[in-house]
């Protein structure tokens, strides 16, 4: 089995009024609209603001989930200290199974602009960035831009920066050195780019979602951003959900949803599910445990996984061993090929789990899968190495009676067609609404 392309679905969450999605719309929101909606809002007292943030909890949407206020202080204190500093809005989405940020970046480049430009005046930038890989997201940032009455910006600059689209492209430090004039490839850590990022500046790089919810809490408060969500994970997420063979949806959903839900929601009988591939390709995979799950960071770390990006794959008549398989192999040809322990790592680990999806691996090869699951964790410069180890680690430790049916060359599902694909649940960001 292969996976296609499907048009993308953009829908709104019942009883939850969206704070990022646009129900309806179907082109590019303009200055005009923005502006009529609230946006671009004067800020008066940067610091309140960040009181304000602090407050409501704003988890960054990259797929670490860190406190934004927390990485913003960092950066605003080296400003006090006399420093410039720079933000970035990472728009560059190397997860092929998320489309959030493209989304945003296409249809809402304003909510992601002022945003940024929120940013930099909490952290004192005068200097800021977009940095994206996708033609229409660079198309529709550099439209808005021109749309903008350059008093709205003040005296911060904003330079759109095009990239090559990659796995590794996205990651921070790949990020700064690609500003920087070099390669979208990582660096070695530290130093972060909060200490020396853009021009060996403190720099604050920020996924575009994360700068998209900025504007909502100018707007209504950290009360008004903590209304929906849970206690440790408040307000909305953008989740992407692919697999079970429905066209892919991008949702706005309130933290503490039940995937229970979810799955009515997206059409989806619970007794067809196998399980799910968490976060793009980095959390790992889960089994039906994810059944009784809510989707905030605590529930689903219990599982042994993470939200990450927000991008989940259901998995029904796909086996997790062959999808396992192909994310693995994408690991392989997407690593940077800077780091040896990566280099071989991905490529030892994606053979042994295709050779278990195809009936021929033995237990000695199950064993030093496992043992690379272990011991390979967190040798890289990035994250790749360890997104292998997530998934690799997981397939063991979730589906082990279906690891021994494939040893023995048993796997109803593989036989009749395993799940192949070079880009699994890859979503294209051509999207109708409802």
């Amino acid at each position: 089995m292969t996976s296609t392309a499907t048009e993308l679905v953009v829908t709104a969450w019942p009883s939850c009024a969206p704070r990022l999605l646009r129900p309806g719309l179907r082109t590019v929101e303009d200055y005009a609209d923005y502006t009529r909606d609230g946006g671009y809002r004067p800020l008066d007292d940067p610091d309140a603001l960040l009181d304000q943030v602090d407050s409501s909890g704003l988890l960054g949407r990259g797929g670490a989930a860190f406190p934004f206020g927390r990485k913003a202080r960092t950066v605003r204190d080296a400003a006090r200290r006399g420093a410039q500093t720079v933000v970035v809005a990472n728009g560059e989405e190397g997860e092929p199974a998320s489309v959030k940020d493209r989304w945003l970046l296409r249809h809402r480049p304003h909510l992601v602009l002022d945003g940024l430009r929120l940013a930099a005046a909490l952290v004192g930038a005068r200097q800021a960035y977009v940095y994206v890989s996708d033609e229409q997201a660079a198309a529709a940032v550099n439209t808005a831009l021109t749309q903008l009455d350059p008093a709205v910006l003040g005296d911060v600059g904003v330079q759109l920066v095009t990239v090559d689209a990659g796995y590794v492209a996205g990651e921070e430090t790949a990020a700064v050195r690609r500003i920087n004039g070099g390669p979208a490839k990582p660096t070695d850590k530290p130093p972060r780019p909060y200490e020396s990022g853009v021009a060996g500046l403190p720099t604050m790089v920020s996924n575009v979602e994360t700068l998209a919810h900025l504007p909502y809490i100018q707007r209504h408060g950290a009360d008004g951003f903590r209304a929906v969500g849970t206690a440790s994970s408040p307000g909305t997420f953008l989740a992407t959900v692919t697999g079970a063979g429905r066209p892919p949806v991008l949702y706005e959903l309130p933290y503490g949803t039940a995937f229970s839900d979810l799955l009515a929601r997206h059409g989806v009988h619970p007794g067809e599910v196998r399980g799910v591939l968490m976060g793009g390709y980095f959390a790992g995979l889960v089994n039906t445990d994810i059944l009784t799950a809510t989707l905030d960071h605590d529930a689903i770390g219990r599982l042994g996984t993470a939200l990450g990006c927000g991008a989940m794959s259901i998995l029904t008549d796909d086996c997790p061993v062959a999808v396992a398989a192909a994310v693995l192999e994408y690991f392989d040809r997407e690593n940077a090929g800077q780091c040896g322990s990566c280099f071989n790592g991905t490529a030892a680990m994606s053979a042994v789990a295709s050779a278990l999806r195809d009936g021929v691996a033995t237990q000695e090869d199950v064993d030093r899968l496992q043992r690379w699951s272990e011991v390979l964790r967190g040798r890289g410069a990035c994250g790749t190495l360890d997104g292998a180890t997530n998934v690799a680690g997981s397939l063991l430790r979730q589906f082990p009676d279906l690891v021994a049916r494939h040893l023995a060359n048993d796997c109803p599902s593989c036989a009749a067609g395993a799940y192949r694909a070079r880009r699994p649940y890859e979503v294209e960001a051509v999207a109708h609404h409802e």
